[in-house]
């Protein structure tokens, strides 16, 4: 089907310089029409093949960045075990060669460091996955999870949870409360942006500030009914931190990381067509409504799962797309699946800084992850606004 020859986005008036509606073109053309300026997207009229090769070389080096920095992550610590070691340890529990390490080393690989690992990959790559859909949904590059409450509401429930002294799930509490107040938020901040059957994305946009300004009111009063232990865990809570990894919870987080996982690039060529306005994509057949639930639940689930485990970790679903899309352009079949790698390596590499810049001390990572986002994307909007020449 052919896309109409102009088409309004959401943030102005956008040509389809595509063949198709859902080729890389319209894509493209969508995206700048949304938010994102021609200049900050790679070659946004380079031909398909350019494009597909540039997506196949960002994801071959995203994948390569990843596994060795898993292997540097298992293996550095103040217990050290080389690389061949961490190599050999595998293998041998694969079946398929190596040899075992001795009793500490292998106590300290397979029950402290690649369950940090492994729970580093999840967290992050639920969270650059995140990142990508509500800059989709949203038509801007500039969305992320935390705008319609899915992390505030989360940290309600943790804190609430801790301040109230609540153990009806053991070492669970606190993990399940973060959950289930992170869906609920998310369920509160849809249902009150409602009207006349449809969901306006300002209305939502400002549903989520207002639902972001009652819950940090909440947690203020949660803090400060708290005692001393009780704030101490509230504070190490929320600065984010992966240093309670264990294997339950990493079981715990995967159903929900892989059923979002799976489920997100299957919209990814809708969102392609989403991203040429709310009426040329019904026109070509996309029920927009159903779309836009269907990716806010995928976002809350997966976001209210990473909060859960890993507390406040801030930036890493805002920078990875908007790089992504600078490094690959803006079709979603790269940008939803390559936003997940990228927050994957993005999430391990902070990990590894977090356990070894300040040795024997950790750093909380939500803080290195915000102390390093914060600068960077502050040179994005710099670069941006200099390209546009100003901000319209």
């Amino acid at each position: 089907m052919t896309a109409p020859p102009r088409a309004r986005a959401a943030g102005g008036a956008a040509k389809s310089t595509g063949p198709s509606a859902d080729g890389p073109g319209a894509a493209g053309s969508g995206a700048a029409g949304a938010g994102v300026p021609a200049s900050s997207v790679a070659a946004p009229g380079a031909p398909p093949r350019t494009r597909r090769a540039a997506a196949t070389a960002v994801t071959a080096a995203l994948v390569a960045a990843l596994l060795l920095l898993a292997l540097l992550s298992a293996g550095i610590g103040a217990y050290t075990i080389p690389v061949s070691d961490v190599l050999g340890s595998l293998l041998h529990r694969a079946g398929a060669g190596g040899a075992p390490l001795d009793r500490v080393a292998e106590s300290v690989l397979w029950n402290v460091r690649l369950p940090r690992v492994v729970l580093a990959v999840l967290v992050g790559a639920s969270l650059g996955c995140a990142g990508a859909l509500m800059q989709g949904v949203f038509g801007n590059p500039l969305a992320e999870p935390g705008v319609i409450g899915i992390s505030s509401g989360a940290a309600v429930g943790a804190v609430a949870s801790i301040a109230l002294g609540l153990t009806f799930l053991g070492n669970w509490t606190v993990t399940a409360c973060a959950f289930v107040a992170g869906l609920a938020t998310v369920l509160l901040v849809y249902l009150l942006s409602r009207s006349g059957g449809r969901t306006e994305i300002v209305t939502l946009l400002l549903t989520g500030i207002a639902v972001n300004a009652f819950a940090g009111a909440l947690i203020g009063l949660s803090i400060f009914f708290a005692d001393n232990a009780q704030l101490t865990q509230i504070t190490f809570w929320q600065l984010g931190s992966l240093a309670q990894a264990t294997w339950p919870k990493v079981l715990a987080v995967l159903p929900c990381a892989l059923a979002g996982l799976l489920v997100a690039p299957l919209c990814s060529r809708r969102l392609d067509l989403l991203a040429l306005g709310e009426r040329p994509a019904r026109h070509l057949g996309v029920d927009v409504e159903r779309l836009r639930l269907t990716l806010v639940l995928v976002v809350a689930l997966l976001t209210a799962a990473a909060v859960a485990v890993a507390g406040i970790i801030t930036f890493v679903g805002l920078l990875v797309p908007h790089l992504l899309r600078m490094a690959a352009g803006p079709g979603h079949r790269f940008l939803v699946p390559g936003s997940a790698l990228g927050g994957a390596v993005v999430l391990v590499g902070a990990d590894l800084a977090a356990r070894t810049v300040a040795q024997p001390a950790e750093l909380p990572l939500g803080v290195l992850t915000a102390l390093l986002g914060s600068p960077f994307f502050f040179w994005l909007l710099r670069r941006t606004r200099r390209r546009q020449g100003g901000w319209a």
